[in-house]
C-alpha cells in the first residue's frame, strides 16, 4: 500500500514538473503565459520577466530578474544585455559598461549590444572600435537603414581618421561580403566615407567585381551625383 502511495506521487510529480516545463516553453510563443509559469520552472518565461521589469519602475526588482535570467540562461547574448540594461537603469554604470561589453563579445549579431558598444567607443574616442562595431551591424541584415545612417555620420565624419582607416582595413580582409557591403554602404554611408574607404581598399590589392561597382556608382549618384562620378573615376581603368 505504501509502495503504491509512493508510485501515484512520484507519478504526480513528474506529471507537475512535466506541466511547468511545457508551460515555460509555452511562454516563448505566448509571452502573456510568462506570469503564471511557477517560479521554479521560470527559464523562457523568464526572459520576459526580466524585459519587462527593466521597463518598469522598480530598478532593483529589474537587476534582481535580468540576474536570475542570466543565471538560468547565461549563454544568449540578448539576456546578458538585458541585465546590462537593468544596471544601467539602477544607475550601476561601472557594472553596466562591463555586462554590455561581455554581451558584445558573445552575440555579434546582436543589434543592441553592438551599438551599445559603439556608443561606448564613441563616447571614448575610439574610431578603430566604434568601425568594427559599426561592421557588425551593418553585417547584420536586422539593423535598420535609418540607424546606420544615423550612427555612420557619426562614426566616419573625419576624413582620414581612423574609423574610416580600420573600415577599409576590414573591407581588404573581406572579400566575400564585398558585394553586401556595395550595395549597402552606397545607401547608409556618408557618400564622402564610403568613397574614401573603397578607394583605399583598392589602393591596398582589394579587388571589386565591375558589374558590381557600375551598380554600385548608379546607386550612389542618386544620394550624390559628385560621389556616383568619383566612384566611376576610381575605377575607370579597371571597369
Amino acid at each position: 500500500m505504501i509502495g503504491r502511495l509512493v508510485w501515484i506521487a512520484a507519478l504526480i510529480g513528474v506529471a507537475l514538473v512535466t506541466a511547468g516545463v511545457q508551460l515555460d516553453r509555452q511562454a516563448r510563443v505566448s509571452p502573456a503565459l510568462a506570469s503564471i509559469v511557477p517560479e521554479p520552472f521560470r527559464a523562457f518565461s523568464q526572459a520576459r520577466i526580466a524585459s519587462l521589469a527593466v521597463v518598469g519602475d522598480d530598478a532593483t526588482q529589474a537587476v534582481e530578474e535580468a540576474e536570475r535570467l542570466v543565471a538560468r540562461r547565461p549563454v544568449p547574448a540578448e539576456h546578458v544585455r538585458v541585465l546590462a540594461n537593468a544596471q544601467f537603469k539602477a544607475e550601476q554604470i561601472e557594472q553596466g559598461s562591463i555586462t554590455v561589453q561581455i554581451a558584445a563579445q558573445r552575440g555579434w549579431r546582436d543589434p543592441l549590444s553592438q551599438q551599445a558598444m559603439l556608443e561606448l567607443a564613441l563616447a571614448a574616442g575610439d574610431g578603430a572600435e566604434a568601425a568594427r562595431r559599426y561592421t557588425a551591424l551593418l553585417l547584420n541584415s536586422e539593423t535598420e537603414n535609418a540607424l546606420l545612417t544615423e550612427l555612420g555620420a557619426r562614426t566616419f565624419s573625419q576624413p582620414n581618421g581612423t574609423a574610416r582607416e580600420t573600415f577599409a582595413e576590414i573591407l581588404i580582409g573581406g572579400e566575400r561580403w564585398h558585394d553586401y557591403f556595395l550595395r549597402r554602404g552606397a545607401r547608409v554611408l556618408p557618400p564622402d566615407a564610403f568613397i574614401e574607404v573603397v578607394t583605399a581598399a583598392k589602393q591596398k590589392g582589394s579587388r571589386f567585381d565591375c558589374q558590381s561597382i557600375s551598380r554600385t556608382a548608379r546607386q550612389l549618384t542618386n544620394r550624390d551625383p559628385a560621389a556616383g562620378k568619383q566612384l566611376g573615376t576610381v575605377f575607370e581603368k579597371e571597369c
